[in-house]
């Protein structure tokens, strides 16, 4: 299988934990405006992303937590190749409801902000 797009945290906005609750991620590459930043994953891209954009059904990583993903929206995979910024849902969802978000499968909150520490990695694909 393909990697699609493997990326480090940088750092982690303050407000991310409280949208982690409700299963959301984003991620947007260093050098986010600061008022975008407090609720993001910074991150910066190890090579580059894909030019293809994964299927459903690929898993993604966030550190030790695994999802698979369910939906990728039509402006998602552009978004993050042209400017690191997606957000990703984990609601299972096959259809995401923004054209620049990805869906996965649920995981836990509390794991996923445990997992989202500086260093950690963040891969779509194998």
């Amino acid at each position: 299988m393909t990697q699609f797009l493997r990326t480090r945290v940088t750092a982690v906005g303050p407000d991310v934990p409280d949208l982690l609750e409700g299963g959301v991620l984003i991620l947007f590459a260093d050098g986010a405006p600061p008022e975008l930043a407090e609720v993001s994953v910074l991150h910066s891209v190890v090579g580059e992303p894909t030019a293809e954009a994964p299927v459903a059904g690929v898993p993604i990583r966030v550190g030790a937590v695994e999802a698979r993903l369910t939906g990728i929206g039509d402006l998602a995979w552009a978004k993050v190749r042209d400017i690191g910024h997606v957000v990703i849902n984990f609601n299972g969802l096959a259809a995401p409801e923004r054209p620049g978000e990805l869906t996965a499968t649920a995981v836990d909150g509390g794991e996923l902000a445990a997992a989202l520490q500086p260093g950690a990695e963040i891969i779509i694909g194998d």
